[in-house]
């Protein structure tokens, strides 16, 4: 049973509650809440922008027959957060200064307008691709979790991704968060604002941009598709800085 204190019959003001001239009258300790108000502020949020590029199939054609005669043309890559032992392969880091990739970074600078303008950025500047790169990941490939210094925001856009190749999963950036976790309703899902980690499934045509001090990875590639190559997860990958126009 709720214990029972003495309170008074009170008055709202702005919002609150008055406690001059108190009068007893029982009350519940369940009851008394709800004369109190209560709102949700929300700061240091961790943004994450996802984008659906329209025309993608179209798009994906040219740049996963790109992609590949990069790969020919540069069979050993370069390693970074990939395993080039365990089949991932990642090209160098400068395909938006070729040709043949021209419109996927004019594709991705419209996406960081955006960005620009919600963030309400410095106008005198432009936020703009300073690194731009392919991933092939075969089936068993994966990548470790890391971060990408010396820029303002990363993403990846997904050109192939066959079922069960790998989720990209980012991790809560408060470390003191992940240390104590409080006890959540185990019949229910967490809220969101709760979460510590985050998984996107990856899906042809998805564009994700986000910080680049936020620590993610790629789940292990388990797809098992028909087909030469058919069951590789290709994507391009970006670094964005801001540049004085």
């Amino acid at each position: 049973m709720a214990k029972k204190i003495s309170v008074s019959k009170t008055t709202k003001i702005s919002g609150n509650i008055s406690t001059k001239d108190m009068r007893a009258e029982d009350v519940s300790t369940e009851d008394i809440g709800a004369l109190d108000t209560c709102r949700l502020e929300t700061y240091f949020p961790t943004l994450i922008y996802v984008n659906k590029l329209h025309n993608a199939d179209q798009l994906n054609a040219q740049l996963l027959a790109d992609i590949r005669a990069e790969q020919q043309k540069d069979q050993k890559g370069i390693q970074r957060s990939n395993f080039t032992n365990l089949g991932g392969w990642h090209s160098h880091n400068n395909l938006h200064k070729e040709k043949r990739f021209a419109e996927m970074a004019n594709r991705i600078r419209a996406a960081a307008a955006k960005i620009s303008d919600d963030c309400d950025y410095d106008p005198k500047y432009q936020l703009d691709i300073g690194t731009m790169w392919s991933i092939i990941n075969s089936p068993g490939s994966f990548n470790r979790s890391h971060i990408h210094p010396g820029c303002l925001w990363s993403g990846v856009y997904y050109v192939q991704a066959p079922e069960n190749s790998g989720q990209i999963e980012f991790t809560e950036p408060r470390t003191q968060h992940l240390m104590d976790q409080a006890k959540f309703n185990p019949n229910k899902k967490r809220p969101k604002q709760c979460w510590t980690k985050v998984r996107f499934k990856p899906e042809p045509g998805k564009l994700i941009i986000f910080p680049s001090w936020l620590y993610h990875s790629v789940e292990p590639n388990f797809a098992n598709e028909e087909g030469e190559g058919a069951s590789d997860r290709i994507i391009i990958s970006f670094n964005l800085s801001q540049y004085k126009k």
